[in-house]
Parts: C-alpha cells; structure tokens; sequence
C-alpha cells in the first residue's frame, strides 16, 4: 500500500501522532510510581529508574514533573469519565442503576487505587501550586459531569426529582469515595462493604 493511499484513508500515522503516542506510553508507565510515591517524592529520575525508559528519554518528552503529572492524571481521567456511561445506558430500574454503580464504585477503588490517590494527592497541590489549578479544575468539572449523568438518570428511573443539585451531590459522592479509599489504603477489610453501603444509603436520600 503506497503513503498516498495511508494518508487518503487516513491510517498514516504523523511524528506528531507518534510524539504523542510516546507521551502517552511513559504517563502510563509512571502512573504506578507516582501513586505510590506522590507528588512529593517523585522526581523523573526515580520514575525513570522504575520504568523500562531512561532518564534522558523521560526528560525529553517531559521538560519537567509538573508536566509529566497532569499529563498521567489528564490520560487516565479521559479514560475512566465515561466508566459509568455503560451502567446508565443498560440498566431499566433505578435499583438495578444502585447496585451497578456501587459495585463500580467499589471495583474502581480497590483496583487503581494508586491513581486515585494520585489525583487527591495533585487536587490537593493545586490549593498551593497555580501551575496545577487549569488542569485540576478541568478534571473536576468531567467528573462531576460523569457522576451528573449517573445520578439524573437514577432520579428519572426512579420517577422523583432530585433534592439538590450536581454539584454538591458529587462533592458529597467525592466525600464518601475519598474516605473510602483511605480506609482501603490503610487496610481496613470492610473498606468495600463499606463503601458499598454508604452509596446505597445516601443516592435514595437524594430523590425528593
């Protein structure tokens, strides 16, 4: 097959496509280090030294650790926005969409939990680092989207109104999952269960 006939399909990849593919690779390789470490104690170096990249490379694509950062949170959060969108979609009963969402909830912490920890971690930063706010502020706006759509749509399969409005139900389902994920961190066993609980617990109390 000719380039001209790649490029007319459109399947030819640009340097650009391959700089940005490459960014993508190592944000995803040091994602595993910067949740364990954090924000804090994480240099590139050290990302490099746990990853199968070099410093030199890591450094080339990354002019620093702020940018490396809110690139592996801006990736996975692209990512994990939509998670929920399925659940809306295919559930028929408000306590089908409950129960669905809870479990994902609960699947979500305890299988990436370094991530989310991450993102507290960076949210937290941003109070104190500018450079961070845009990108903090963009993230926490997708979110609060995603978790919208869930609870709108719980509300119109239930056939009641909702008593307050997005914003602060997420911050009170952002409250609920952040302390779930410390308990699970620090290794409290009923860390799901519990989480699990309070989600089926509090989305009823929301519905007028």
């Amino acid at each position: 097959m000719t380039a001209a006939v790649e490029t007319a399909r459109g399947t030819r990849r640009t340097p650009a496509d391959k700089y940005d593919e490459r960014r993508t690779q190592l944000a995803i390789s040091a994602l595993e280090t910067l949740g364990e470490l954090g924000y804090a104690r994480t240099s590139l170096r050290e990302i490099a030294n746990n990853s199968e990249f070099s410093h030199g490379v890591v450094h080339y694509y990354f002019a620093d650790k702020f940018e490396l950062i809110t690139h592996c949170v801006r990736h996975y959060k692209s990512q994990c926005v939509t998670r929920y969108d399925g659940l809306v979609a295919e559930s028929r009963t408000a306590e089908e969409l409950l129960a669905r969402f809870a479990d994902k909830l609960v699947e979500t912490m305890t299988t990436e939990a370094p991530v989310h920890r991450l993102w507290y971690d960076l949210r937290t930063q941003s109070m104190f680092e500018e450079q961070f706010r845009p990108d903090v502020l963009l993230i926490d706006a997708t979110l609060q989207e995603m978790i919208g759509r869930v609870v709108t749509t719980y509300a119109e399969l239930a056939g009641r109104p909702l008593t307050m409005d997005v914003a602060t139900i997420y911050a009170l389902l952002d409250g609920v999952f952040e302390k779930g994920l410390l308990a699970h961190l620090v290794g409290d066993r009923g860390a799901s269960s519990d989480l699990r609980a309070r989600v089926s617990d509090l989305l009823p109390r929301l519905l007028g």
